[in-house]
């Protein structure tokens, strides 16, 4: 008999990303990783595939990650990303075979790499100091030294301390391995793109001063003979993404002016290089550009950005709109319409051949995980190329959301899906466990989730929503969670209960549990404080107490300002925004998640929490995961994924 999704089931889930057209357009480039039960980590490999007979082919082999790849102009070559020295470095190889050969040798690692037009140098990111060269080895004497820093921005939930490196921008010359630093200062540099002409690069950096309170970040085109900058952006803000047309004369770029600060949607500017203007694309659109669909299966994808078509006039992006992805096409003249749109969908990585009207899309569903897909524009005929995981999806039994839409805060319809449990039999009584995302800037949808096929394969049923502050619903919409946390936002999630309740009689509401993380956490720890209707909850990398987050988090002084719209000069306001202020109203039994290294929400608000109830005699437990940061639930250490699922599960299970 099939079973539902398990826990280790982890470890057989093949993850593809990173999908890329060779020049010819005959066969495809991905990379597909796993998670390694013996090493107690992720491995990735380089693919590809033959477009023709779908046939496959492994490039990469052995005990390492690979990231990055991308085709050289002639179509002969690969570059691409590998820890296998033990830290990134860039690595070289030919289309035709043969080992692949490793082209930097820099102490910090690089990342991004960017072909030069014809084919004989590759641009890339890397961390240095102010005038420090690529062979400048560390003094072995100060290996340890205290931390010491006099910028608000001092630490990173991904990178831990920061010292004073800076993401600069770096090219390497493929014959004579000879590498050249293009910028030589204090600011940090995101490279974008290779003009077709070779003679400019398009990157993004914040030239303030003061960057403690400066959150823009400026796109400049580098002329590489004259090291002349020129601004892109006329207004200031963040930007980003930038994307040459094949004849030189637009560059597309994406960002906002920063009018609802993180809440802002991005959207798309065409700049023409021959009048010194942009105009922005996408301002009747109320959609985010972009990806923004949560999930915790998916490994090492990245924003694709824009696609040009070779007529140097139209493109492809991707955009968050109700739960899904969609693809859309767009023509500088302004017409703007979905190229792919399915009822469920979560495009998270494309490539366009123009010639031939191919798009080459990685693509997930609920009941799918991520696999290759070619659309053929015209037609519209859409053709699964892989199916890594159809072998062990054979053996397993998967729940298919339901979608409904229902009506929230001020009458505002919010959506919400509902997972039967595996084994659902009519007339049965289920238990219900709420999950709620973090952000609150992202959004839940149509895609495969394996967190909810674990609880769903457990006997329970899975409500998810999109709350207000969710992005895929207009501007208005998501603003609207912005110094109105535990409001509206609260108002949205509880009405979805009731709407449940009333809506699918399977749902046993004495038996009711919520779950969620970082922002899901803060919202569980609020619910529980304001309401006894749930039996069970799990808060994971949460915020309790806005006072000392405001301090502690690597984020925390302009995020407060942002999202509840104070600073320390408000305590009572930080503080009525606080779960910890309610603690003697929470009767819920509550597991408390947390990993040791975040620094996005630092485990001291977890250890807050976690006194607090104890001293007030509430049914608490409190479980820290080490060597982790805020991301567990989606890139840590194997392990300890397993160890936070069955912690979920244990105690749903108890109490449920």
């Amino acid at each position: 008999m099939n079973k539902g999704i398990e826990i280790d089931d982890l470890y057989k889930l093949k993850a593809v990303s990173d999908p890329s057209f060779s020049p010819n357009g005959e066969e495809a480039i991905f990379v597909q990783t796993v998670m390694c039960k013996e090493k107690n980590d992720y491995l990735s490999s380089l693919h590809s595939i033959n477009l023709k007979n779908l046939s496959t082919r492994q490039w990469t082999f052995g005990e390492e990650k690979v990231s990055a790849p991308r085709w050289s102009p002639d179509g002969k070559r690969i570059v691409f990303i590998s820890n296998r020295s033990g830290i990134n470095q860039l690595y070289l190889i030919y289309r035709d075979g043969g080992e692949a050969e490793r082209i930097t040798d820099c102490k910090k690692g690089v990342s991004n790499p960017v072909w030069s037009p014809c084919g004989e140098k590759v641009a890339f990111s890397i961390r240095l100091k102010k005038g420090e060269t690529f062979d400048q080895k560390e003094d072995e004497k100060e290996k340890l030294k205290p931390f010491i820093t006099t910028s608000m921005k001092y630490k990173s939930d991904d990178q831990g301390f920061l010292d004073e490196s800076r993401s600069q921008v770096a090219i390497v010359n493929l014959k004579s391995k000879g590498v050249k630093r293009l910028m030589d200062d204090d600011h940090d540099y995101t490279l974008h793109s290779w003009s077709p002409d070779g003679k400019y690069l398009a990157f993004s950096t914040d030239k303030k001063e003061d960057k403690d309170f400066s959150f823009q970040s400026d796109l400049y085109v580098f002329q590489l003979e004259t090291k002349e900058t020129r601004r892109m952006n006329e207004a200031s803000g963040y930007y980003g993404g930038a994307s040459w047309s094949s004849d030189g004369k637009h560059l597309a770029y994406i960002g906002h002016g920063r009018e609802f600060e993180n809440a802002t949607h991005n959207k798309i500017w065409i700049h023409e290089l021959g009048a010194g203007y942009s105009v922005c694309l996408t301002e009747g659109m109320d959609v985010q550009v972009g990806d923004l669909l949560n999930s915790d299966s998916i490994q090492g994808a990245s924003q694709t950005g824009i696609k040009w078509s070779i007529d140097n006039e139209s493109f492809y992006f991707l955009a968050s709109d109700s739960g899904n992805t969609v693809l859309y096409y767009a023509h500088i003249e302004g017409a703007i319409y979905p190229a792919l749109l399915q009822e469920e969908q979560h495009v998270y990585g494309f490539d366009l051949d123009s010639d031939r009207q191919m798009v080459l899309l990685a693509m997930s569903k609920p009941t799918e995980p991520g696999e290759l897909y070619t659309l053929h524009v015209p037609t519209g005929e859409l053709t699964k190329v892989t199916s890594l995981n159809g072998d062990f999806l054979e053996d397993r039994v998967l729940s298919s959301p339901q979608t409904f839409m229902y009506t929230g805060a001020k009458d505002w319809p919010v959506q919400g899906w509902i997972m039967k449990p595996v084994g659902y039999k009519e007339g049965k009584k289920y238990p219900l466990i709420v999950e709620i995302h973090g952000g609150p800037h992202t959004m839940y949808g149509s895609t495969f989730f394996h967190e909810f096929q674990v609880l769903a394969s457990k006997g329970y049923a899975v409500l998810y929503v999109n709350p207000r502050g969710s992005h895929g619903y207009g501007q208005e919409f998501v603003n609207a969670v912005r110094g109105d946390y535990g409001g509206g936002d609260y108002e949205d999630i509880m009405r979805a209960v009731d709407y449940v309740l009333k809506e699918f009689p399977f749902v046993d509401e004495t038996r009711l549990g919520v779950t969620g993380g970082s922002y899901g956490g803060f919202m569980t720890n609020w619910i529980i404080g304001h309401s006894d209707r749930f039996k069970a909850a799990v808060t994971q990398r949460s915020i309790s107490n806005w006072i000392s987050f405001y301090g502690v988090s690597d984020i925390g002084y302009y995020f407060s300002e942002w999202q509840i719209q104070r600073d320390l000069g408000d305590i009572e306001t930080l503080w009525k925004h606080s779960p910890l202020a309610y603690v003697t109203e929470m009767n819920t039994p509550l597991l408390i998640l947390h990993s040791e290294k975040d620094y996005r929400c630092p485990i001291e608000q977890a250890e807050q929490l976690f006194i607090a109830l104890k001293r007030e005699k509430k049914e608490a437990k409190f479980v820290r995961f080490p060597e982790s940061n805020h991301n567990l639930s989606r890139t840590g250490k194997p392990s300890l994924r397993e160890a936070r699922l069955q912690e979920i599960v244990d105690w749903f299970g108890e109490y449920l």
